[in-house]
């Protein structure tokens, strides 16, 4: 594989409910094999040298689902950031959450500031999880920082909306991933994703491979990224 590999992927972990209904399985077990192949591919980036691992785990329009669904998705992140700390300090692991953290069950909120402070000095890599994230909410929020400073109009550039973002100091991502065959963005990093490279693949996410990210990382390396120009 090309040395040329993305400093900052994006994933669309899509189709664990799919999965599930393909394999005749409960769809909560899907989203607990999304869990699992989470801890896999992010040890697989970081082996390869990506510096920043985003991935897209719950939207903000995630809560018009199933009140069980929802209400096992909560479980499973207050698990995940309670459970997996150690963890991530053995991997040498910063993990950054981004999105809606006022609009998380408390006890979700307080796990997730809780790993982000026990990991904030780890340095081998990071994993943001974008949990009760839009795209959209989040250049709102930016705006309304803004405007509670009482910014002048003429003040409110691109860079200043880019300082207020939930995660300013990541850089945008060089590529991003959908898996399950949606050819879109669904609101994922929508002001950072202007010139993002977009690879869609087939597969659902609990089915995806070493070699997908592989065959992902390919494809990048041979794109000749213009920025617009």
């Amino acid at each position: 594989m090309s040395e040329k590999v993305p400093q900052h992927l994006g994933i669309i972990m899509d189709g664990n409910r799919r999965w599930a209904k393909m394999h005749g399985l409960p769809i909560l077990e899907g989203h607990r094999r999304g869990y699992d192949k989470l801890k896999e591919v992010g040890e697989w980036c970081m082996e390869r040298g990506v510096k920043v691992l985003t991935v897209f785990a719950f939207s903000t329009e995630n809560w018009k689902r199933a009140a069980s669904e929802v209400a096992y998705l909560m479980d499973l992140f207050y698990r995940a950031f309670t459970n997996e700390v150690e963890e991530f300090m053995r991997r040498n692991i910063r993990v950054r959450i981004i999105g809606d953290r006022a609009g998380l069950p408390e006890n979700v909120g307080r796990a997730a500031t809780a790993l982000e402070e026990r990991t904030r000095e780890n340095t081998r890599g990071t994993l943001q999880l974008a949990i009760n994230y839009g795209g959209h909410t989040e250049i709102c929020d930016a705006v309304r920082a803004l405007l509670g400073q009482h910014v002048a109009p003429a003040e409110i550039t691109e860079e200043a909306i880019a300082s207020r973002l939930y995660a300013p100091d990541t850089p945008p991502p060089d590529l991003i991933i959908r898996t399950s065959g949606e050819q879109r963005l669904s609101g994922f990093l929508t002001w950072q994703s202007a010139y993002s490279e977009l690879y869609f693949i087939q597969k659902h996410w609990p089915d995806f491979t070493e070699a997908d990210l592989d065959a992902a990382c390919a494809w990048y390396a041979d794109r000749d990224r213009r920025f617009g120009q």
